[in-house]
């Protein structure tokens, strides 16, 4: 059986946001979810990222995850440039450890959207990924439905642990 999934395209605006991009990889990697990862820059190849972004649906993204830190155009360059879903991670660092690239992410133009997850949140934007694309994957949705009930069970053990522990 051919697989239909449509993949996650993970786009770092430098390797240096890699160590932060991981954990996105982790969590598509658990949910089988494929993706792809490059680095490319709003600024330096500015002409690279609208040409990948640009053509992402017709080679079988589904949404595009953009990391990056200080400026942070990253995603709102993506966003311009297609009417996927995209998901900014501004990630900590420079000067003001984070806060111009959460600003940068996050402060986007009417008919722009860019969905942003808290700073180096790649955990988080790759499970927002998955939710997205199993809007249009049963047993996507399935697996992230039973993962939120184990969450849920585990929370309910320590409780049940710590009222143990207080008699």
């Amino acid at each position: 059986m051919v697989n239909t999934m449509k993949k996650v395209a993970v786009i770092m605006g430098s390797d240096s946001d890699l160590p932060v991009v991981e954990k996105a990889f982790a969590v598509l990697d658990e949910y089988g979810v494929p993706y792809e990862a490059h680095v490319m820059s709003a600024h330096r190849t500015p002409e690279a990222v609208a040409s990948f972004v640009k053509n992402a649906r017709a080679n079988g993204f589904g949404v595009i995850i953009a990391a990056a830190g200080m400026a942070a155009h990253l995603a709102g360059v993506c966003a311009a440039s297609t009417t996927l879903p995209v998901i900014g991670i501004p990630v900590r660092g420079g000067m003001l450890d984070g806060l111009d690239a959460l600003l940068s992410t996050v402060q986007m133009p009417t008919g722009i959207p860019v969905a942003t997850v808290a700073m180096n949140g790649a955990a988080n934007a790759a499970l927002l990924a998955c939710e997205m694309i199993a809007l249009s994957d049963d047993a996507l949705a399935e697996k992230l439905d039973n993962a939120r009930i184990a969450g849920a069970e585990k929370v309910y053990a320590k409780d049940a642990a710590l009222q143990e522990k207080l008699k």
